[in-house]
């Protein structure tokens, strides 16, 4: 397996593979990673946060993430950045440490890309319900390339976007099978 090292964005949100997420950046930390992920034209991991904040010291995330590119970015006009990260692939952190400025660098071990497979019939409804998702959303989630048949991509996103515990979403994340995914959200929006 691929072992990478990379900077860390431990958030209060979790990223799919295919996923987008938007980004308002402020703490100088991110600014500067973000800054050098640019200019070296890298990628960065974003984590949910296990233990801890997303501002001030550094969080203690889970050992599940997604890396990430950077596919848009904006100056806002309150001085933050604005960015879209896009999904690439699960990894394992394997080790990290804190820098001086919070930073948490960690060495990550790509995790195998999920076989593609297709959408199974007992769960077409799902892509309605993701389409209306996403045109309720608008931008980044309209441009996101769609697969509808593909019951990884449907899945992950239905996991990223549904009003699910950030818990059960790591959960979601860290598992291999997507049909066992889909299964899990079926049984979540029935209790819902």
């Amino acid at each position: 397996m691929d072992k990478l090292r990379i900077p860390l964005f431990p958030l209060h949100s979790v990223l799919f593979p295919g996923g987008a997420l938007p980004l308002r950046v402020f703490e100088s930390r991110y600014l500067d990673m973000i800054s050098q992920c640019m200019r070296n034209k890298s990628d960065f991991g974003i984590c949910l946060i296990s233990d801890g904040s997303e501002v001030g010291d550094a969080a203690t995330p889970f050992t599940v993430g997604t890396l990430v590119e950077i596919s848009y970015f904006q100056q806002l006009k309150d001085g933050c950045l604005g960015i879209t990260a896009r999904g690439k692939q699960r990894f394992r952190i394997l080790a990290s440490e804190v820098e001086a400025n919070q930073l948490t660098v960690a060495d990550v071990e790509l995790l195998p890309l999920t076989d593609e497979l297709t959408l199974p019939e007992e769960f077409e409804d799902f892509r309605s319900i993701l389409s209306d998702i996403f045109n309720e959303l608008g931008h980044p989630y309209t441009s996101l390339p769609k697969h509808y048949n593909s019951a990884t991509w449907v899945s992950a996103r239905l996991a990223e976007l549904l009003p699910i515990g950030l818990q059960e979403k790591q959960t979601m994340l860290e598992m291999e099978d997507p049909i066992q995914r889909l299964i899990r959200i079926r049984e979540i929006l029935k209790e819902k």
